[in-house]
Order: structure tokens, then sequence, then C-alpha cells
């Protein structure tokens, strides 16, 4: 029996579905997939310049595990490229990490408020209540 795979935490939703060539109709272009694990894991590596330790770890996936994820996600956009295909991006089994920040003292460097220990920042919290005062004596 194959191992079920661990749910990998990505950002957010792709803003494309497909990327293609310009100038050739869809309809007539071989496809290639891309997970969307393997767009954040080349979003992390590639864009954010993250070392592969700590984007594994964003991902919640081992850093092994992290480096097959980009090695595929590299291997189909470089094949897409190089081969004028159209790029599928979809499907992967992924969870949307909660929203960054914390207790917004130290900006997205702050750990406290997401991943494991979502909800369980205290100064995140107070500033919840806070904002949430502030609005009710505005009305």
């Amino acid at each position: 029996m194959v191992r079920p795979q661990i749910q990998r935490r990505v950002s957010g939703k792709a803003r494309i579905s497909y990327f293609k060539p310009q100038g050739i109709p869809l309809a007539e272009l071989e496809e290639l997939g891309l997970t969307l694990d393997g767009l954040e894991a080349l979003r992390l590596a590639d864009v954010e310049g993250m070392y592969h330790d700590a984007a594994a770890e964003r991902m919640g996936v081992s850093r092994p595990t992290f480096g097959r994820i980009l090695a595929q996600a590299r291997c189909a956009v470089a094949t897409a490229i190089s081969q004028g295909k159209a790029l599928r991006i979809e499907g992967g089994v992924v969870v949307q990490a909660p929203k960054r920040g914390g207790c917004g003292r130290r900006g997205d460097r702050c750990r406290r408020g997401w991943g494991r220990n979502a909800g369980k920042c205290d100064r995140r919290t107070q500033k919840l209540k806070n904002e949430q005062e502030d609005k009710k004596e505005r009305k």
C-alpha cells in the first residue's frame, strides 16, 4: 500500500491556472502539469531566495522532500519553456497556510501567531481585541 502524502502548506491560490506561449491557441498546445506545491517551492526558493531548510519548514515538509518538489517543478517549467508547451497550474496535496504576522511587532518575522502556534499569540489576540473595541467606539 502506498503511503499517503503529507499536506504541504502554500501561501495562497495561484493567480493564473495556465501559462502558455503567446500567439498559439491553447487547444493546439500540449500541456504539462505544475502542482500548487511545486509553484510554492519555486516561489520560496527562486523568488524569495530562501534556503531549502527554511522553505521546507514553511511548507511543512522535510528538506529532502522540498528538494524533490522543487526539482520536479523546475523540470516542468524548463520543459514547457524550451519546448513551447502550455503549463497547467493545479492540484497537489496542499492546504492554505494561515496568514502570517503574529503580534505585528516584528511583521512577517513573527512566528508566534501562525503554523503550530496559530491563535496562541497573546499580543496578536490583544491587538485584535483593541481593534474591535476601537471600531465599536467609532460607531
